[in-house]
């Protein structure tokens, strides 16, 4: 956004700065130009009083004498046609074009004092002319070569002065509006962070108040609000945790005085609705649980998004992982769940098993539990496979069924909290599951993936990218 800023108000910088030595050139080439003619027409006039005196008087010494003076003065040729003779000072052809079309407009009285505007590279040479004679007659006429060397000289040194001035004028204007765009757009860039942050986190840090004063106001206000949000949400996650841990108590005590009252009942259908009740409870503990881990893994993504670790309610980073001893664990833990109902389970890792993870090893165990779990609760009789994947830049833990899978509008809710297909509405579930997941893998720098496995079934992955080690670096390098 600054470059852009910058771009508009360097080319309205460079039009102004342009515009405004135009303006001071073409001044300065005006009056150098009516200096010279001033001068010159003055000569001139002077030469054809001259000349008038000599064509009256018959005597032309007097005159000859001025006009070389004059040319050795200025270094300007003249030329004066009498009636008899034609007098030439200075190193010029009479014969020349612009000398004779200027003698022959003179002889016509018409005469030509006015010098074209200088230009400070031009080489073209300029002549003005004048007739004399009495009011009834024509004398004669004069012409003046004008030197124009000199004024242009003056001009380009005007040109130079005015170029590095204007120069100079552009880059501290130019200097300045980067000030002023930083002064205003700094404070702008900071609350769009401030922004990404808070959609990213829930909290913001304090944004410094800087700039206008309307965005210094802007910035107080977007603080206080951040902060008055952030308390929201930290105070609505930690009501969910304490409700779900303070809630155990009383069902496990509930659940207790169901049991007991289950064995007084001694009518088969009172039995029936006795484990009707058993069966609810059960599910709600299990909601319970659900939402206490999903607190717990949205809390660790939370520390995880500022960088801080090993804080209070924080699980530590383990910095030797082996992904593939983690995986072998969870898939034997699986093992029996998996033959009740029907299931293969197939373990795959590669030969190459040194690599290890940056990540949390309890919550490593945890998420590959819930993606087994997942697997082996919607695909009943499937065959399932747990594989390891060590590839360049990231090490992939993938958990495949040949179930019935998910279409591919379900893949992009499965995420989403307490939702669940149609079709598996029937089966016991909280719709937490893929939540804790995806919260867990951000918590410890992953990644979840969901996609349809060929030819049917669910494909779920967990992908840790890994930063290439110094001998990776070297050899790129």
């Amino acid at each position: 956004m600054k470059l852009r800023v910058l771009g508009v108000l360097s080319v309205l910088v460079v039009a102004l700065v342009l515009l405004v030595s135009n303006v001071i050139l073409s001044s300065a080439g005006r009056e150098l130009t009516a200096q010279l003619q001033i001068s010159r027409v003055a000569s001139l006039n002077r030469i054809a009083q001259l000349a008038y005196d000599a064509a009256s008087e018959g005597e032309t010494a007097v005159l000859k004498r001025d006009m070389d003076t004059y040319s050795g003065l200025y270094g300007e040729a003249l030329v004066v046609r009498m009636q008899t003779q034609t007098l030439v000072s200075g190193s010029v052809d009479p014969q020349r074009a612009d000398i004779r079309d200027a003698l022959a407009r003179a002889s016509l009285n018409l005469s030509d004092t006015t010098l074209r505007p200088l230009s400070p590279f031009g080489t073209e040479a300029q002549v003005i002319s004048r007739s004399f004679g009495s009011a009834s007659q024509v004398l004669g006429a004069v012409v003046m070569d004008v030197n124009v060397d000199a004024a242009r000289e003056k001009l380009r040194l005007r040109w130079l002065s005015t170029g590095a001035a204007a120069t100079l004028l552009a880059i501290v204007l130019l200097l300045t509006a980067g000030r002023v765009t930083g002064w205003v757009l700094r404070p702008v860039q900071r609350l769009g962070m401030a922004v990404r942050e808070l959609k990213e986190t829930g909290h913001s840090s304090k944004v410094p108040e800087a700039g206008p004063p309307e965005l210094r106001e802007l910035s107080r206000s977007f603080t206080e609000m951040a902060t008055t949000l952030g308390e929201l949400i930290d105070s609505q996650r930690q009501l969910i945790a304490d409700t779900s841990h303070h809630l155990r108590n009383p069902i496990g005590a509930l659940r207790l005085r169901v049991d007991l009252l289950q064995l007084e009942l001694k009518d088969a259908r009172a039995r029936a609705a006795g484990d009707g009740v058993l069966a609810e409870l059960e599910r709600v503990e299990e909601i319970l649980d659900s939402v206490l881990k999903l607190a717990v893994a949205e809390h660790r993504a939370y520390e995880d998004s500022l960088g801080t670790k090993n804080v209070e309610g924080a699980a530590a980073i383990d910095t030797h992982v082996d992904p593939s001893v983690v995986l072998g664990e969870e898939v034997e833990r699986a093992q029996p769940a998996a033959l009740a109902a029907g299931c293969i389970l197939h373990l795959v890792t590669p030969e190459d098993q040194g690599r290890e993870l940056k990540c949390n090893r309890i919550e490593l165990a945890q998420m590959i539990g819930e993606l087994l779990n997942n697997a082996i609760k919607y695909a009943p009789g499937a065959v399932i496979t747990a594989a390891l994947r060590i590839a360049p830049g990231n090490t992939i833990i993938e958990i495949t069924d040949a179930g019935p899978g998910l279409s591919t509008a379900q893949l992009a809710n499965a995420t989403t909290r307490f939702w669940r297909a149609e079709q598996h509405s029937k089966i016991r579930g909280t719709g937490m599951g893929m939540t804790i997941v995806e919260k867990l893998a951000t918590a410890n720098a992953a990644r979840l993936n969901l996609r349809p496995n060929e030819p049917h079934g669910l494909r779920a992955s967990l992908t840790f990218v890994i930063p290439p080690g110094p001998e990776e670096t070297e050899h790129r390098s």
